[in-house]
């Protein structure tokens, strides 16, 4: 429940927001792609820019057509089911948790060069709490500050990049042309550019964000932010990598991994240069803490809505914040922050494979949507092959970061990958499994309790009323007259997916409705209704106009909420978008 009208993002803090994520991730991208493929580093970087582009439509069209939060998540819950659902949704939850403390951490290292008697952990949990706090607050206060740090990080660069062109203007391309006589990395100019794409796909980490908090966006925003952000990442990305194989040698540029940019302004543009973009990366990686926190809760409460977390979560302030959630993102992050002993470095294994992970799953999610859903309007459309080409594209990027052989003495991507991944997957399958796994606490309890039987018996009590708590909650399918064949597919969605056993078949019948029809679908009800004894079915037949007034109408006169209410794919010629449907799910 909302508490107070709350102002919808507008498009510039709407980019600022996501923007902070993405574009971050210029002081970093050119020396990994330039350590991984050396003078092809920014041709590398502009592959990257290709395959955001293509991305560009692929978010447009899913989250055009289904315009709520969620992300990937959201994809495909209204596509498949939800344990596919719940897949994306907890690689999305350890991209944003390893983003948040990675990008404090470092954040906090840069201000280290700046103000070396800071404690930099100490310093790390101040800016998780900061944010933490400016979410609490509300959107509008959050986008405040976005805004502010994207304009000086984007202002910072364009003086960066100024600077660093007068500078070779004076100094000529020597080193750039030394740079490009050494021999292609890894046996090839093609292996080395794949490796250097690899590395740079980290570079657009952020672009997925903005899919996670669409309902707090204006009408129309969304498509913008995607384009807004393609643009600065696409210019700038390239760029910086090319500026510093101007005037870096290629060997030196791994002993500035962490600081390259900064090192880049101190020797074209002195030590205040220096010191500026050091200032400006400990900003910018701050403003990427924030995306974090804002993306993750319109995260969680879609999926708690959804009743795969606890209900408990959604409790809001009156600023229409659910801090709750925020509180508890900020305990998670502050746990792995001191489970590393503040060596963040590790969780990159975490941060790589499932952001990559997440944006295969949303191309996975545009298909799906192209063949269950294709009657769905949406504002614009990915081709086929531009789909395919973009999945392919991620995938060798994963398959890249996989199979990279990591340091010495250091495990390998997928294996830290996993210490994190596994744990959250057991969380979110306990609560995707809970009726099953409490009917079997319930046999267990009875064998071995058996002589002590008045325990046994308040126990069973207890879980039989857990049981039909859960259950008990209705839920409501409107139909067109939809044939029998359409009927059985909801039942069997409600039976596989909801943990209910009751649900009203609802049909809005027009003034000239055929009598015959009305009595076809009551006879195929009562076919359904002995097939699914498990299922109390109700038929409820209503005079009107099927609309948005209407279910909200009877979602206040029953009880139960509108994403427990679902319809059937609209065709083109259904009067109103999906999204003024207030949250209705598409289940066929």
């Amino acid at each position: 429940m909302r508490h107070g009208k709350i102002k919808k993002l507008s498009e510039f803090p709407a980019t600022a927001i996501c923007g902070n994520d993405i574009t971050s991730s210029v002081l970093y991208v050119s020396s990994l792609s330039i350590i991984a493929s050396g003078q092809y580093a920014w041709i590398a970087l502009i592959v990257v820019a290709m395959v955001l582009y293509l991305f560009r439509k692929i978010y447009g069209e899913v989250v055009g057509a289904l315009p709520l939060n969620g992300g990937a998540y959201n994809a495909l819950l209204n596509t498949t089911s939800k344990s596919m659902a719940s897949l994306a949704a907890t690689l999305t939850l350890l991209s944003y948790m390893a983003t948040a403390v990675i990008s404090a951490s470092e954040a906090m290292h840069y201000m280290h060069n700046v103000i070396p008697a800071m404690p930099v952990i100490t310093a790390t949990i101040c800016v998780l709490a900061l944010f933490m706090g400016l979410t609490i607050l509300g959107i509008g206060e959050s986008a405040m500050v976005a805004v502010i740090i994207f304009v000086f990080h984007i202002c910072s660069l364009i003086l960066l990049a100024g600077t660093i062109m007068t500078y070779l203007a004076g100094h000529g391309l020597e080193t750039f042309y030394a740079n490009n006589q050494y021999p292609p990395s890894h046996g090839g100019i093609i292996q080395a550019i794949f490796w250097g794409f690899s590395a740079a796909m980290l570079g657009i980490s952020g672009f997925e964000s903005s899919a996670n908090f669409v309902e707090e966006q204006q009408p129309g925003v969304f498509p913008k932010t995607l384009r807004n952000m393609w643009a600065v990442v696409s210019i700038f990305n390239p760029l910086m990598a090319f500026l510093a194989l101007a005037i870096v040698p290629i060997p030196e540029v791994a002993s500035h991994e962490a600081d390259l940019l900064s090192y880049m302004g101190k020797m074209t543009g002195g030590q205040w240069l220096a010191t500026l973009i050091s200032i400006d990366a400990a900003l910018v990686l701050s403003g990427a803490v924030l995306t974090s926190y804002v993306g993750v809760t319109g995260l969680i409460e879609r999926i708690t809505l959804d009743r795969i977390l606890p209900g408990f979560l959604l409790k809001k302030n009156r600023r229409g914040s659910s801090y709750r959630i925020i509180i508890t993102f900020f305990l998670l992050c502050i746990s792995i922050l001191y489970i590393t002993n503040g060596a963040v470095e590790v969780l990159a294994g975490v941060y790589t494979i499932s952001f990559l992970s997440v944006m295969a799953l949303f191309a996975l999610g545009n298909i799906l949507l192209k063949v269950k859903r294709s009657k769905l309007p949406r504002p614009e459309r990915a081709s086929w092959g531009a789909v395919f080409l973009a999945l392919f594209a991620v995938i060798l990027a994963l398959i890249g970061n996989i199979v990279k052989k990591p340091e010495p003495g250091e495990p390998y991507n997928i294996m830290i990958f996993a210490e994190y991944f596994i744990p959250a997957m057991i969380l979110i399958g306990v609560m995707l499994k809970r009726i099953m796994i409490l009917d079997g606490l319930l046999h267990v309890i009875e064998i071995l309790f058996v002589p002590i039987l008045k325990f046994v018996t308040r126990v069973n009590q207890k879980i039989f009323e857990t049981i039909d708590k859960i259950q008990s909650q209705e839920f409501v399918f409107f139909t067109r007259g939809d044939n029998l064949a359409n009927l059985n597919k909801v039942l069997l969605y409600i039976r596989n997916n909801e943990h209910t056993r009751k649900i009203k078949i609802v049909h809005v019948m027009t003034e000239e409705e055929d009598r015959e029809t009305i009595k076809k679908l009551e006879k195929d009800l009562e076919f359904l209704d002995r097939e699914y004894p498990d299922i109390e079915i109700e038929f409820i037949k209503l005079k009107g106009k099927f609309g948005p007034k209407l279910i909200h109408k009877l979602s206040r006169q029953w009880g139960i909420p509108v994403n427990f209410m679902f319809i059937g794919s609209p065709v083109d010629r259904f009067p109103y978008r999906i999204e003024e449907l207030g949250g209705v799910r598409l289940i066929i």
